[in-house]
């Protein structure tokens, strides 16, 4: 797959200067003669960020795109676990050992390896995203270039993204959510404006009118904070289209932006994703919202689902429920944790085991209803409930709310705000994903293990 279609541009919304898409094609020789191996690439919400990443990705480059806020420590730790052969900059002072500083035209600072790896990465390998958050070690996610330019053929296929499309950056690109929509416009010779604020800064709803934004992709909490304020898409005449996914949306939120989109004629659609996936599963065809209310749609085009029964049969009839099964050419090649997995093939064969609980209907639409194991989604980044429990004080525990994390303390809260700002710092999230309870005591199934179905119940 080319990621730029000749007639992709990326306009910067600072500047306004745009770069072509055969411009973006063009810059994949800042590679050559580079140290052979994985490309470490640090993602602000920039142009210069975006060409780093396509001419990496059209040099056929594995690489990694990372949060560029991530503290040094962290960065120091992925280096040595994976052994990149190139990290582009934003950097921290002190170059690891191994490693030179250097300074490209094109790429900007530089860590460059001084010996290649002795872990040559596979050759299907094209990308890396963290998963697990900001908890414990963060492994990498390996997905192909095949599983890529399938997710990104199904998605532009789902959403009917043309190269009449503009979209503006309201996602970070090293989410996989973001990511995939930076793909998507590109690949369909769309528009992307990119604009680094987001929804509450000064310059994004000025730069949605001056360019003809036609597509918004949002999370959950996003859209609360479109409700606060009170938007009204009839503002935005060029804006036709809205997309979520990165966590439940509420199902109230649900029909109060189908309905504010219906009213100008425009679309929203709510989709389901991991990043093991690249990451989009399902969507929902916005004209069977209402008759479909509560469900995440049916698998992209490509895909298949099922659920996974408790005797391990796998079923697609309607309302059996069980563990959500997906197989397609979009899965993952599996995880990293050390340099050694990057020369891994295939260990999934297609299938991914996604952790949640769900049923289909009769049509094949999927409904979500709950989690099987102990994670939560906090602004579209999964967290581990058990490593958030590690951090509060005395008896407590974690339970994931709708795109935030509830904090039951027993015996009091103390300062719940504070609470609330050290899980914030810790995580490096806005402290609003985060609500603390005060509980006498928590409740106990009869192993002396928490109850967590129980707290669950009283979100």
């Amino acid at each position: 797959m080319t990621l730029p279609h000749p007639d992709a541009r990326l306009i910067d919304a600072v500047t306004g200067a745009v770069v072509p898409g055969t411009a973006l094609a063009a810059a994949a020789g800042a590679y050559a003669g580079r140290t052979p191996g994985v490309v470490f690439l640090p993602m602000p919400t920039t142009v210069d960020a975006v060409v780093r990443y396509v001419s990496a990705f059209e040099a056929g480059r594995p690489l990694a795109l990372l949060d560029p806020t991530l503290p040094a420590e962290t960065l120091a730790d992925f280096v040595d676990r994976f052994e990149p052969a190139v990290v582009a900059g934003p950097l921290p002072d002190d170059t690891p050992k191994g490693y030179r500083f250097t300074s490209d035209e094109r790429l900007g600072p530089l860590w460059e390896r001084e010996t290649p790896s002795a872990a040559v990465p596979h050759p299907d390998l094209a990308v890396l995203l963290a998963t697990s958050g900001s908890t414990g070690n963060p492994k990498l996610v390996r997905l192909s270039r095949a599983a890529i330019a399938a997710n990104t053929a199904s998605i532009i296929e789902a959403l009917g993204i043309t190269g009449a499309d503009v979209t503006v950056s309201s996602l970070p690109f090293y989410y996989s959510f973001g990511m995939s929509v930076l793909n998507t416009h590109l690949a369909a010779g769309a528009t992307v404006v990119v604009e680094a604020d987001g929804l509450l800064g000064r310059g994004f709803w000025p730069a949605v009118t001056e360019h003809g934004v036609t597509s918004l992709a949002l999370v959950p909490s996003q859209y609360e904070i479109l409700r606060r304020l009170r938007f009204d898409p009839a503002k935005y005449p060029s804006l036709h289209t809205l997309t979520q996914a990165g966590g439940r949306l509420r199902t109230e939120l649900i029909e109060d932006f189908h309905g504010r989109m219906k009213s100008v004629s425009g679309r929203l659609f709510v989709m389901y994703g991991q990043t093991e996936a690249a990451p989009r599963l399902t969507t929902l065809p916005a004209d069977r919202l209402t008759e479909k209310l509560g469900s995440v749609g049916p698998a992209v085009p490509g895909g298949q689902l099922s659920v996974r029964l408790d005797d391990g049969t796998e079923s697609t009839e309607p309302d059996v429920r069980g563990e959500v099964l997906y197989r397609g050419p979009n899965v993952m090649l599996g995880y990293a944790e050390t340099a050694a997995d990057l020369a891994r093939g295939d260990d999934q064969g297609g299938l991914l085991e996604t952790g949640d609980l769900g049923h289909l209907d009769a049509d094949g639409y999927l409904f979500i209803d709950g989690r099987l194991k102990r994670f939560g989604k906090v602004f579209g980044v999964r967290l581990n409930l058990d490593d958030i429990e590690g951090m509060l004080p005395g008896p407590a525990a974690a339970v994931a709310g709708d795109d935030k994390i509830i904090v039951f303390v027993v015996g009091g809260a103390g300062d719940a705000t504070r609470l609330r700002q050290d899980l914030a710092e810790r995580l490096k999230l806005h402290w609003s994903g985060f609500e603390v309870r005060d509980i006498g005591a928590l409740p106990l199934l009869s192993n002396g293990k928490t109850d967590y179905r129980t707290l669950e119940s009283a979100r």
